[in-house]
């Protein structure tokens, strides 16, 4: 408990009445100046003494009347750290019941005085009040000692945290749909250059490595008192520094974002283009669309959806995304080990007559397991989405959102990837098990079965394309807020999403040979999920030196920066010996 006092008329402090929810203020302001001042009158003396009682939630007024202080106001105040609705250059003002100001007690020896009317919340309104100065002193101590979070006033404004409404649900939502995508179709291929228990042992190790990592980066979002880390590379920046933090975050982020985003543009148009060529059949007479056409039409469908202001506010298209991912990923591995599998099929690890040929080809699998682990970028942002207080902080149920949806994860990438091998072995083609469901059975299955499973693929890419494309469009309304020092218009946001999602199209258009360096790039953005938590936890929290935590943190992160090393050089041997085809402005 903490006391705070001022002379009156000259004299020494007065001892306080102290309670475990909040603090007596004395102060010498007469009533009449100031209504939350309540008068006392002592007996030993001529002196009187103000008291305003400060809770920190709820609002009340006391009496102290007979030797027994009188509750006789109270409101409940919204949360202390609620974002409003526009930056506020000054403390907020004080909430109180709608009445006339209380008129100036006639005090007489002997008696006391009793408050007969309520408080005007028009005589609280001007700055300089002395409330005003109370609250201003009082809001900077608990901000301080951590009982408020210190907000950026700009954060009202952007799409990341404009909204804090979320919850344990919203962080399922997010989490699964960020978690689950076209990544994860490509794991049999891994087992197939691995093996099964080098495969299932390194994917049950990735599993487990990220699934730390991810509970890193909850406890590190509110790691110091008072501020919180709504963005991955604010963690970076104070983890590693200003300029270091850039450096090491940026790029890989950005990649992870927009990267993600254009693949995702590829991937839905072709699963658009193969679902209409199902649907059609072979008997089609009309002309269909080209690839890039197909493109076209999945970015527009991109950019209606993008116009939901905030990230709470796609929690249903996450929803939609989770749903989506977990039912066409059990479809692919049902539907695939339900066939009859291919004839001369073997499980022996594919293989190369040179040694170095074949430890490159290992990589390259253990790459594609990594790859598959994704979000970790999303994660402080998905939680800066929720409300934050001292008891009851957002790693709560961001947590609890978090397992819940890495145990659907773990239910999509495991079967995927053992029901996929078993049911193709090493004859898996580079595309993954859902280009060999296409290929091996597309005869032997309903063409309504293929139709939806290809339908839910498209469904998952547009409702994942909102959440990696998030993060851009944060930063792009950023810049110009810092700039305007206002909020973005409804025109202004829609004009920002409608040009980065024809960016993302072109790109994806004009660079199409970007796919062959998906392994080079992934390599560079690996430490993202396997390698910084763990030094920012070491840095930030700074465990006892040489203990078991220290030496554990210090081990994975720089065995994360080795295989990150070791992928990116396997992504280049790949481009050396594959060889790479500048073919731009004509995607396959």
């Amino acid at each position: 408990m903490v006391h705070v006092a001022h002379r009156v008329n000259d004299q020494r402090p007065h001892a306080l009445h102290s309670f475990p929810f909040g603090y007596f203020v004395s102060r010498r302001d007469p009533p009449t100046q100031h209504p939350l001042c309540l008068s006392l009158q002592r007996s030993q003396s001529n002196e009187t003494s103000h008291y305003c009682y400060l809770s920190i939630s709820t609002l009340l007024v006391f009496v102290y009347q007979g030797g027994v202080i009188h509750k006789m106001e109270e409101r409940p105040e919204t949360e202390l750290i609620s974002i409003p609705a526009t930056p506020r250059v000054s403390t907020p003002e004080i909430l109180t019941p709608s009445g006339q100001r209380s008129p100036r007690a006639a005090s007489k020896e002997g008696k006391s005085w009793t408050p007969t009317s309520f408080i005007s919340p028009r005589f609280l309104s001007p700055i300089g009040t002395p409330m005003k100065r109370v609250l201003v002193n009082m809001k900077g101590y608990l901000e301080e000692v951590g009982h408020l979070t210190k907000l950026n006033p700009q954060d009202a404004w952007l799409p990341i945290t404009e909204s804090r409404n979320g919850n344990a649900h919203y962080a399922a939502f997010h989490n699964l749909n960020a978690g689950v995508g076209f990544q994860a179709l490509v794991l049999p291929v891994a087992f197939a250059y691995l093996g099964w228990s080098w495969g299932i042992l390194s994917l049950t190790i990735a599993y487990c490595w990220q699934l730390y990592t991810l509970w890193i980066l909850v406890q590190l979002h509110e790691a110091v008192p008072g501020k919180r880390y709504n963005r991955y590379v604010e963690l970076a920046q104070a983890a590693f520094g200003e300029r270091l933090g850039v450096w090491l975050a940026l790029f890989p982020t950005v990649y992870l974002s927009a990267g993600t985003a254009t693949a995702l543009i590829l991937i839905g148009g072709e699963t658009m283009k193969l679902f209409f060529q199902i649907v059609c059949g072979p008997s089609c007479t009309s002309n269909p669309l080209t690839t890039v056409e197909w493109y076209l039409v999945f970015t527009s469908l991109s950019i209606v959806l993008s116009q939901l202001p905030n990230l709470n506010s796609i929690a249903g298209l996450s929803l939609i995304g989770a749903v989506t991912a977990i039912t066409y990923s059990t479809m692919v591995w049902v539907l695939s080990v339900s066939q009859q599998r291919p004839p001369s099929i073997s499980y022996e690890p594919l293989s190369l007559s040179q040694p170095s040929a074949s430890l490159f080809l290992a990589m390259n699998a253990l790459g594609i397991i990594a790859f598959s682990f994704r979000g970790h970028n999303l994660a402080l942002e998905i939680q800066a989405t929720m409300p934050s207080t001292f008891k009851h902080p957002a790693r709560v149920p961001m947590w609890k959102g978090a397992k819940v949806a890495y145990f659907f994860i773990a239910m999509c990438l495991f079967p995927i990837a053992i029901g996929g091998f078993w049911a193709y072995g090493n004859q898996m083609p580079p595309g993954g098990i859902l280009t060999a469901l296409y290929a091996f059975h597309s005869h032997d299955i309903s063409r309504g079965i293929l139709a939806l499973t290809f339908l839910l693929v498209v469904f998952n890419c547009l409702s994942s394309f909102q959440i990696y494309s998030m993060p851009a469009f944060d930063s792009f309304e950023a810049g110009y807020t810092s700039r305007t020092n206002r909020p973005c218009s409804i025109w202004v946001r829609s004009g920002f999403r409608v040009f980065y999602g024809f960016v993302s199209f072109f790109i994806g258009v004009a660079l199409p040979f970007l796919s062959s360096l998906a392994g080079l790039l992934g390599g560079l953005t690996l430490p993202v999920t396997f390698a910084y938590p763990c030094f920012m936890w070491v840095l930030i929290k700074q465990p006892t030196k040489y203990s078991f935590t220290w030496y554990f943190n210090w081990i994975l992160g720089w065995l994360g920066v080795g295989f990150s090393v070791a992928f990116s050089i396997g992504g280049i041997w790949s481009i050396v010996n594959d060889g790479l085809k500048l073919k731009f402005f004509k995607p396959n």
